[in-house]
């Protein structure tokens, strides 16, 4: 019996960690790098789906497998990057329409700065639907909707 409870719980660290048995998934993460594949599986073996040329574009880490990481992008599409790729810096995109970046998280605050859709900055200080955005210096608090990243998860982990 012992032999079999010893062979279970060896062959059971040798399993890739899954969503649904780790707590800390999903999390948030951003590209870290200039130039990131996304492929298929969970291996360089595996086709790439994706180049990204956007450093800091922020990723929503849904899944593991060893050192891969299974991310979805902000336009939903989903694929396998390796962990050495990413960052725990959170950063959100702004989605929709040009959004006011203000210098009080309130929506009658004075309007700091304006960001389009699509510029990615770094987050901070997110509470009551207003995150601290910051775009190369630029900061405003900037609502929460209209921004892709900034949804309650645990931090990322240390990698």
């Amino acid at each position: 019996v012992l032999a079999v409870a010893l062979f279970a719980s060896l062959s059971s660290m040798n399993q890739p960690l899954r969503a649904q048995s780790d707590p800390q998934l999903p999390y948030w993460a951003s590209i870290d790098v200039d130039e990131a594949r996304m492929r298929a599986g969970p291996s360089t073996e595996f086709p790439i789906k994706w180049i990204y040329h956007r450093k800091y574009l922020p990723v929503k880490v849904i899944d593991r497998m060893d050192a891969w990481r299974k991310v979805e992008d902000p336009d939903g599409d989903q694929g396998w990057m390796h962990s050495r790729l990413l960052s725990g810096d959170r950063t959100a995109i702004v989605t929709g329409n040009i959004r006011p970046m203000r210098s009080n998280p309130a929506a009658g605050a004075r309007i700091a700065w304006r960001a389009e859709p699509g510029v990615v900055g770094h987050i901070s200080d997110c509470d009551k639907g207003w995150c601290l955005f910051d775009v190369s210096g630029q900061r405003g608090w900037i609502e929460a909707s209209g921004l892709w990243g900034d949804e309650e998860l645990p931090p990322a982990p240390n990698k």
